[in-house]
């Protein structure tokens, strides 16, 4: 199951419906939890989902609405007998910060920092960008690796059966028959993590290609002027990315709280910007089933 479950929609200041960020995306056998804020241990039991079940935890920044939950998660974690290690991915310049952070956490489970100073992988399939905030920021992009679905009718039609077809998948050929002649080619899915950045080069390079982006969209279009000052993106920026790069489905979040708890009019100034690309603002404890696979069609 691939599935990302939303535990906080709001940024610096929280509301009564809307607590500081946190995010838990379920992909396959891992479980990476992005930017904790405040109060992401509660929200974690509101969603039904246990701490268990987090392997890696992903800092873009250390500014406190997007790091203060660590403690409060990782005591959890050490309360409820992690076997497993956890990896916990930040910002070189953010060393202090998550230092004291951990520090202040209980003890016992084997945790293991994972500082990075640019951009490039950090772990197999996970690889960061530089954004454009105040401090030293990074976001997330995970990737499956491309592939191959068989078609059982064109295997059938080749007499290709039994172990033959793990030989053919292993080798790429079998008896002259080729992987592609039986097999449509399969696109990795990507997921996108993308928060507190003006419009830059590494957000862009993030968006192309997700199949599912989730980014800030922390002020609406009127509030240009602020969002630039303070380096954050508006929703029609966030659409505009999201259709640049071709996503599939945009996920809003971290919305100012100046603008209450209806975020409809965000949505559809994303919308307007986001050409075929579906938009969501999304709620608390929100839960977001991956997209469909997409595929290349084999001719005839």
């Amino acid at each position: 199951m691939r599935e990302l479950i939303v535990l906080g929609t709001a940024s610096q200041v929280p509301t009564r419906t809307r607590n500081h960020n946190g995010y838990l995306l379920l992909w396959d056998g891992e479980g990476l939890l992005f930017d904790p804020g405040e109060g992401t241990q509660r929200q974690m039991i509101h969603a039904g989902v246990s701490a268990t079940r987090i392997t890696r935890i992903c800092l873009t920044h250390v500014h406190g609405d997007h790091c203060y939950g660590l403690p409060g998660v990782l005591s959890r974690m050490a309360l409820d007998g992690v076997p497993h290690p956890v990896y916990l991915h930040y910002p070189a310049s953010g060393e202090d910060v998550v230092r004291a952070l951990v520090s202040v956490a209980s003890p016992g489970i084997d945790l293991r920092l994972c500082p990075h100073g640019s951009a490039g992988p950090v772990a197999a399939g996970l690889e960061v960008r530089e954004l454009r905030h105040r401090i030293e920021t990074y976001g997330y992009r995970l990737t499956e690796p491309d592939g191959h679905t068989l078609l059982p009718k064109r295997l059938a039609a080749a007499g290709i059966d039994g172990p033959d077809v793990g030989r053919l998948q292993r080798e790429g050929s079998f008896n002259g028959v080729r992987l592609e002649d039986v097999s449509v080619y399969r696109p990795g899915q990507r997921f996108a993590f993308i928060m507190d950045t003006a419009v830059c080069p590494g957000a862009e390079d993030l968006a192309d290609g997700a199949d599912l982006l989730v980014t800030e969209s922390t002020f609406n279009d009127d509030d240009e002027g602020l969002a630039s000052q303070y380096r954050h993106l508006t929703a029609g920026q966030a659409g505009a990315l999201a259709a640049s790069g071709g996503a599939g489905t945009l996920v809003l979040t971290h919305f100012s709280s100046r603008y209450g708890d209806d975020m409809s009019v965000l949505a559809e100034q994303a919308g307007a910007r986001a050409g075929g690309t579906k938009v969501l603002a999304a709620e608390d404890l929100d839960r977001i089933r991956f997209p469909k696979r997409r595929h290349i069609l084999p001719r005839g």
